[in-house]
């Protein structure tokens, strides 16, 4: 009965230096677990400080796109509109070309009226002082040459 009761005593020791161990070595992987949770903790932190981060940059990029698509589409009625100015001076210049051909033939036309008429003026003048100059010659009861 000794035996056993020495042998149950040195069980309880073993199982006791067995169970110290055991809690050294759960204590030893709680602090390990612990130590990656905190460095998980601190990757996570990072990961949701850059999450914030790229989510203003993208805010900011698509502010920044819609305004240039503003900008584009206001720049693009003003080309819109000074191409339909630019349009409509091309026509009012083809308009005034016209009139300014039409009138440049006008003008020649009367040109050549006037130096028409002021070579008639010119040859009736002539004819008129020839008729004068023979009237003067003839002077009635002188004898013509």
């Amino acid at each position: 009965c000794k035996d056993a009761a020495a042998r149950a005593d040195e069980a309880e020791v073993n199982a006791l230096k067995g169970g110290r161990k055991a809690m050294i070595k759960m204590e030893t992987r709680i602090r390990e677990l612990e130590s990656e949770l905190d460095a998980e903790s601190r990757r996570n932190g990072d990961i949701c400080k850059n999450l914030r981060k790229s989510e203003r940059t993208i805010k900011e990029l698509t502010f920044a796109s819609d305004e240039d698509k503003k900008n584009h589409e206001r720049m693009q009625a003003l080309i819109d509109q000074l191409q339909g100015k630019v349009k409509s001076y091309k026509k009012q210049i083809e308009e005034a070309e016209e009139i300014a051909a039409l009138n440049l033939a006008k003008y020649r036309k009367v040109a050549g009226a006037l130096g028409d008429a002021e070579a008639n003026a010119d040859a009736n003048e002539q004819a008129a002082a020839m008729k004068k100059s023979k009237s003067t010659l003839c002077i009635p009861g002188t004898r013509k040459v």
